[in-house]
Parts: structure tokens; C-alpha cells; sequence
């Protein structure tokens, strides 16, 4: 007998994750998953046939799915033209190539006030003025504007509709009034261009998205007619997935590091280390992001030959500090603190430290002392808790764990479940199936702590974190 399931879609840089939930319990019956390049740019496509290759995968015909929806990777654009095809490759979150688009767009209006947070390279306003910028023949094709998790909407649907959450992250909508800026996209295109420009209609928690087409259908191997939820962005979804709730603080290990709260109150931070965004109950969602997080590690191991468990595994058994070593991690520029120009480099290399273990061991405590600062720029505008809900891929490993509760000085706990974007997707998708309270869901479907790691005593020290800011400040007087 077939058993009612919904879908969680999480599409990210590195590939795309769909777990299969039970309807009732919210239990995960089936999962799939298919890759992306992983590129700083990404054709769109590429998220579709993974999609396809990760639902076939997930779903069975035992399984009678309810609902689907979709949490995505944050502020990449998705330019579409006349057809409501791609003009190109979408520029990610992690393309650091709009900086200057950024730095110049700050200088016309305060952002952090307007739409809650301060540019940098990352947020998709900045990304369109760079294309204008650069490739003013490609630009003048642009017809509409979407984030990723808007397009795969698109592709399910036929309708251009995104959520509050991913809209909070594209530098032309306020969290605070709920309504668009054209007037800032005219600041980043010019007048003309921006009145051309059409954009996704913004939906509620759980106001559907539409129904599954027939073509979308047919290649997914569904029924056409399933109810498509509104989606959001992958941050926004793992807050869903582990039930978040206010005065607690949720660090995300990644592709990016993430350090973020749900907060009853919209934030400002005028430094734009915190950036003000919404989350996906209609309550917002202050965070702060790393570009390199998890990767550095994958870098590094990568280089000695070896694999990311092993390579984990080695550095959780060395003493933070390295011996000395210490890896500033920002390999492809920085976001938190807003470096994007900068690159990685380590400090203290000697003939007794220079060893495979040891540099293991300095980029763990690079990435976890920048997951301390992300942590401490939340403290400054008054979020705060006792302990961490870690989630992502690396919070299943011992060495993230121990490294992130001593780097933060934080108790750190871990949920069950795995996957929690994918599954924060589909308790949105259960939500629009039952036609019930974003909140009844994840509250009951919120997984039990799995592990919990106490900070040890006196170590903090080893991670050098006042040394490091000294460099941060360096680094930072000299990108101007």
C-alpha cells in the first residue's frame, strides 16, 4: 500500500539533496542525491538534471508524494530573458567578482537600513550590477531576475514566485516592510533598466507555489498536479530542520560556515558582518557567513592525498594551536569579516611544525576561530545563548564538534535527522500538503540532541583569536 511522503529539495554549491519524509511522522523513507560542479559559476540546468537524478533516486512506488519544495543556495542570480531562459551561468554566493559593484553601491545608500544588511559581493543586488557592469549585451537580453531556489520553482510550476527568506538576500526587498526596492536596483542598473526587470512574487510561510506540470512531472517521475511549496534558501530551511527557535544559536558547516539565530525582530548592522535577513516562519533571521568553511579542510587533505574522514581524523587527535601554525583560511576571498580580495596564508611555519598533522590541525583552527568570530559579530548586536546547534556535513564528525565548542567557547549540541536543509525543505512541503502551522510542524517534527560537546577548559586560548583579528585588521586597511 502506497503511504503518503513528502519531498525536501536542498540544492547547493556541491550538489543537490532530496529526502523523502513521511507525511505523519516526518521520518525520512527514501534519499537521493546527484552533483554539481561546484563551480563559483553555474549553469542552471545543471541544478535541474540533478534534481531529476536525485527525486528518481529518493522516491519509489510505495511512496505517494503529497507535496515538494525547495530550499537553494542564497543570493546567486539567475537572469532570465525574454523567454524565461538564461542569459548564462549564474554567478553564486561565493563569486567575490561584484566587490567593487558592492563598495560602490554602499556609497549611494544605507542598505543595512534599507533591506537590513550592508553589501558585499555576495548579495545578489551587487552581482547584477557587476553584469550590467561588465557585459552591458548580456544584461540588455534581462528580462526577469531569481534566486536558484526561485528558478528550480519555475522549473516545477511554470511560475516566477520566491519567500520572504531567499528575498531577504537579494539587497532589493526589506525584511521590515515586506515590499521590493526598485528604486536600489535603479542604483545598481540605471532607471530605465531597472523599470524592464521583472521579479518573483513574494509568497507567505506556506502559501503554495502552484502545482507540479505535467513536463516537470513527467521528468521527475511524479504525478503531475502535486502541490509545490514556496521554498527558501538553504539557511532558512536548515533553521526549519532542526526546529529553531528563538535564544538559540544555529552554526551551519559547509561549503560556507554560517552562525545564525532566529530572532521575533528585524536586525541592522551597520559593519554588514550580520546581515538582516528573514527566515522562512515570517520571523527573521540574523546571520553571518563565511565563504570558506568546510573546504579548507577538503583543501588541504586534498594536497596531502588523503581523504576528509582520515584527514578529520588526524586533526582532532592534535592539541589546538598546531604548534604554532597558524592558517588565516580565506582561500577564495571572505565575506565575514568582508575580505574579498583576500587569499589564505599561514603564519609561524618552522622545520619542528612544518608536518601533514599539524597543518591539518591549523586549518581546522582557522576555520572554526572565523565560525568564533561570526559568533561574536551576532554578540554585538545582542544575540546570545549558552550553546550551538550545529548542523550541515560537518557537524557529523568529532573534530568539527570538539574544534567548534572550544574555538567558541560555546556547550555544543548536535540533532538527528542529517540532511536538515532537505528535511526544513519538506516540513515546509508537509506544511502546504496538511494545510497546517508552519510552527506545528517543525515543532513536531524537530529532531531529539544526538551529542553534546562541552568547551574544554583553557583551550579557547590555543585559537589565537585576538592575534588573528589583529591580522583581519591588516588585511582589511589594506583592501581599503
Amino acid at each position: 500500500m502506497a503511504h503518503d511522503v513528502v519531498l525536501g529539495v536542498d540544492s547547493s554549491t556541491q550538489s543537490t539533496k532530496v529526502v523523502a519524509l513521511d507525511l505523519d511522522s516526518g521520518a525520512i523513507v527514501g534519499e537521493g542525491r546527484a552533483p554539481h560542479s561546484g563551480g563559483h559559476t553555474q549553469h542552471p540546468t545543471e541544478w535541474w538534471d540533478a534534481l531529476v537524478v536525485a527525486v528518481r533516486s529518493a522516491t519509489s512506488s510505495e511512496m505517494r508524494v503529497r507535496s515538494i519544495s525547495v530550499g537553494g543556495q542564497q543570493h546567486g542570480l539567475v537572469a532570465l530573458d525574454a523567454e524565461d531562459r538564461p542569459v548564462g551561468p549564474a554567478s553564486l554566493w561565493n563569486n567575490t567578482d561584484a566587490a567593487p559593484d558592492a563598495a560602490r553601491l554602499n556609497t549611494q545608500a544605507d542598505f543595512a537600513a534599507l533591506v537590513g544588511s550592508r553589501l558585499v559581493a555576495s548579495i545578489t543586488i551587487a552581482k547584477l550590477a557587476h553584469l550590467a557592469r561588465i557585459d552591458p549585451e548580456r544584461f540588455a537580453r534581462v528580462r526577469s531576475v531569481c534566486l536558484p531556489h526561485d528558478w528550480i520553482t519555475f522549473q516545477l510550476t511554470g511560475r516566477l514566485v520566491t519567500d520572504r527568506g531567499d528575498a531577504s538576500g537579494t539587497g532589493w526587498w526589506s525584511p521590515v516592510t515586506g515590499a521590493y526596492r526598485r528604486d536600489l536596483i535603479a542604483l545598481a542598473v540605471g532607471e530605465p533598466e531597472a523599470a524592464r526587470i521583472a521579479l518573483p512574487d513574494v509568497l507567505g510561510p506556506t502559501e503554495p507555489a502552484g502545482a507540479l506540470t505535467s513536463e516537470a512531472a513527467a521528468a521527475l517521475g511524479l504525478e503531475p498536479g502535486i502541490a509545490v511549496g514556496p521554498g527558501t534558501g538553504d539557511n532558512m530551511a536548515a533553521a526549519l530542520g532542526i526546529g529553531a527557535a528563538d535564544g538559540e544559536i544555529t552554526i551551519s558547516l559547509g561549503t560556507s560556515g554560517t552562525a545564525f539565530a532566529v530572532s521575533a525582530t528585524a536586525t541592522t548592522d551597520e559593519t554588514g558582518e550580520v546581515a538582516g535577513f528573514a527566515d522562512a516562519t515570517g520571523r527573521f533571521l540574523p546571520l553571518a557567513c563565511m565563504l570558506n568553511c568546510t573546504r579548507v579542510v577538503d583543501t588541504i587533505a586534498a594536497l596531502l592525498g588523503i581523504d576528509r574522514v582520515a584527514a578529520l581524523d588526524r586533526a582532532g587527535a592534535i592539541a589546538p594551536g598546531a604548534e604554532g601554525l597558524l592558517l588565516m583560511p580565506y582561500l577564495d576571498g571572505e565575506r565575514t569579516p568582508n575580505l574579498p580580495r583576500a587569499t589564505g596564508s599561514l603564519n609561524g611555519l618552522t622545520a619542528r611544525n612544518a608536518t601533514p598533522d599539524l597543518l591539518l590541525r591549523a586549518a581546522l583552527d582557522g576555520v572554526a576561530a572565523g565560525l568564533a568570530y561570526s559568533v561574536e559579530a551576532l554578540a554585538r548586536l545582542g544575540i546570545t545563548a549558552p550553546r550551538a546547534t550545529l548542523v550541515g556535513g560537518g557537524s557529523q564528525h568529532a573534530a568539527w564538534r570538539q574544534a567548534i565548542a572550544d574555538a567558541t567557547g560555546m556547550v555544543v549540541v548536535v540533532r538527528g535527522g542529517g540532511e536538515h536543509a532537505a528535511r526544513g525543505a519538506g516540513a515546509q512541503a508537509a506544511a502546504v500538503a496538511l494545510a497546517a502551522p508552519i510552527d506545528d510542524v517543525i515543532a513536531a517534527w524537530r529532531p531529539p540532541v544526538v551529542a553534546e560537546i562541552a568547551p574544554r577548559i583553557g583551550v579557547r586560548e590555543a585559537f589565537r583569536l585576538s592575534e588573528r583579528r589583529t591580522i583581519v585588521e591588516a588585511l582589511q586597511t589594506r583592501e581599503g
